[in-house]
């Protein structure tokens, strides 16, 4: 049994606190089917994210089973299911993926008793014919029975539902609430949904109807038209207007004993007549032995880690936009910059030498400043390219993972809701990222200084630079990602992370020390591009020095400071992941 004690949720108003729910309470036994029905803003999905722990109440409490959850703790994530408004799968997977990917995350068992579960998962939803449909050609019906589906795999005992049938026809929608009818006489569960239709009011065991955040009623469709002196559901909502809300509440308590004996009546009839008896509430406490045998294991961070991986892989070769758009950055990045890289590094000439020779002064002069002009040029060519290599890479790390976390924020929550680990997911997209940021700067390298540039130093060293800028942008990019409220956010903030790289590198136009100071240590492109300086041939590397203001900094120091801008961004990542944020 579901019972709410004085429920309450308040929110601070301008003039006065607002009650986004008021003093409810009400029972639902097992094996129940609810509607939560009401005008818009009336608290409907309010009192349902507070039965689902997702909203936390002003005062109140949920008692399950005996259980008060204020107190001994929320739902299991194997106890409850909870379906929201918006789509929980991905459009590139298929019906029989986003079952499975559901059942891996959620479902402690060995590949017959899996493949067992989404079998008859599939058939009890009525999807075993579209197993193998992708996701993006499922009609609206379709994909509620497949939200259904995913929730159901790991048996919940308490089945919540928001708006599932909003948006659907007539038929749809009837097929929907049979259908959860039926789940709802299956093991006990309870089932409740909340819905701005009236239109198949007769198909629930009872109806609960909020008034701005104010209980009016609870009690079977039989009943509801005579407590509001209507002659059809249609009428309930203009009926309600007629009186202020702590009105209704008051008349509800004054039937709500002789309406819940009928309510209880109309309970033991459903089961007796399809011959069961009525389900019974579980004992309130078990010992710990017995509840170790009967409560279900979550499944390890390994296995959440491996499915959530497989699935990232899944999507992005399936998403045929991301790949072509990755490709061609790969392809056409390196490509640009070669244009810029003459493979002929040119011979650098010691200026006192050209004095030595047995020329004239004018010719001496005139030789000097031949030679000073074209150290000039090699000197900024080899800076150029190198910088420009970074930039380019910082690029990619910014479009690698700046819609990564905010570009699927909702069904990241539902997915910690039904159990899934914030360190499985963002070691996840650390591994898809880690791999991503691999290809990318080794082509980069391989092609523009090894093939087309025969960089003259420590090769080596060169790599690991441009690996950690690309990296360090990637990292940081996440963790915007994972702190702000939509991937459009997440994306312009990026965006202007790259743009700022190069002028405050201070490797285009020299900055003021003061300046360079307080902004070198958060731009990863000076790092990177110093540490790349560093890779190469001295006597090279000395010619660009005189030509740059800015000077290098330490090799070593550079791999400390874009080891932690990798390490920033991971850790701002798990704590964007960890924050709950459904809206």
């Amino acid at each position: 049994m579901l019972e709410a004690r004085n429920i309450c949720l308040e929110v601070e108003a301008e003039e006065e606190p607002l009650f986004l729910l008021n003093d409810i309470s009400f029972c639902i036994p097992r094996g129940h089917f609810m509607a939560i029905v009401g005008p818009s803003g009336c608290g409907k999905t309010t009192l349902l994210k507070a039965i689902a722990g997702i909203k936390e109440t002003t005062s109140g409490s949920f008692v399950w089973e005996g259980r008060d959850l204020a107190e001994d703790g929320d739902f299991e994530p194997h106890e409850i299911g909870y379906v929201p408004q918006f789509s929980i799968a991905y459009d590139e997977l298929t019906v029989d993926e986003s079952i499975e990917s559901s059942a891996r995350l959620r479902v402690n068992a060995d590949e017959d008793e899996l493949n067992d579960i989404i079998d008859n998962v599939l058939a009890e939803t009525g999807l075993t014919d579209i197993a193998d449909r992708p996701v993006k050609l499922l009609s609206g019906g379709q994909k509620r029975r497949l939200a259904l589906a995913m929730e159901l795999v790991s048996g919940p005992r308490i089945l919540l539902c928001d708006e599932v049938t909003s948006g659907l026809d007539p038929r749809s929608e009837r097929e929907i609430v049979e259908l959860l009818h039926a789940l709802s006489m299956k093991d006990g569960r309870i089932v409740i949904s909340v819905t701005h239709s009236l239109a198949q009011m007769e198909l629930y065991d009872s109806i609960m109807v909020l008034h701005r955040g104010t209980l009016t009623f609870h009690g079977t469709p039989a009943v509801m038209s005579h407590y509001f002196s209507v002659n059809s559901f249609e009428e309930v909502y203009p009926r309600l207007t007629c009186r202020e809300p702590d009105e209704w509440g008051r008349s509800w308590l004054k039937h709500r004993v002789d309406y819940y004996k009928r309510l209880e009546k109309e309970h033991v009839r459903k089961f007796l007549e399809i011959g069961e008896e009525p389900p019974m509430p579980t004992p309130a406490k078990r010992d710990d032995e017995e509840a170790a045998d009967t409560r279900p294991v979550q499944p390890g961070f390994f296995t959440q880690f491996a499915t959530l991986l497989g699935r990232r892989f899944n999507i992005f070769f399936r998403d045929r936009a991301q790949l072509i758009l990755q490709i061609a950055m790969i392809v056409i990045f390196p490509l640009l910059v070669a244009c810029f890289a003459d493979s002929d590094w040119g011979q650098l000439t010691n200026l006192n030498d050209v004095a030595g020779q047995n020329l004239s002064p004018g010719e001496v002069e005139q030789a000097i400043k031949e030679q000073a002009n074209a150290n000039i040029g090699i000197g900024t060519a080899i800076s150029g390219v190198i910088m420009f290599q970074i930039i380019l890479l910082g690029l990619m790390g910014s479009n690698n993972s700046a819609r990564e976390v905010a570009g699927e924020r909702l069904i990241m929550e539902k997915e910690k809701f039904s159990g899934v680990r914030p360190a499985a997911y963002v070691c996840s997209k650390l591994a898809f990222l880690s791999i991503l940021v691999l290809v990318q700067s080794f082509w980069m390298f391989f092609f523009v200084d090894i093939c087309c540039w025969s960089f003259r130093g420590s090769a080596s060293d060169l790599f690991l630079f441009l690996l950690l800028a690309n990296a360090a942008m990637t990292s940081v990019c996440l963790g915007i990602s994972a702190n702000t409220k939509s991937p459009d956010h997440a994306s312009l903030l990026s965006i202007y992370l790259v743009g700022f790289q190069l002028p405050l590198s201070g490797v285009l136009l020299a900055l003021d020390d003061v300046l360079a100071m307080m902004t070198q240590p958060f731009i990863s492109a000076y790092w990177a591009w110093s540490g790349g300086m560093r890779a190469v041939q001295g006597d090279y590397r000395d010619v660009a020095a005189n030509i740059v203001q800015t000077q290098f900094a330490e090799a070593d120091i550079c791999l400390v400071v874009l080891g932690i801008h990798v390490v920033v961004g991971l850790v701002l990542a798990y704590i964007g992941v960890r924050r709950t944020r459904w809206e």
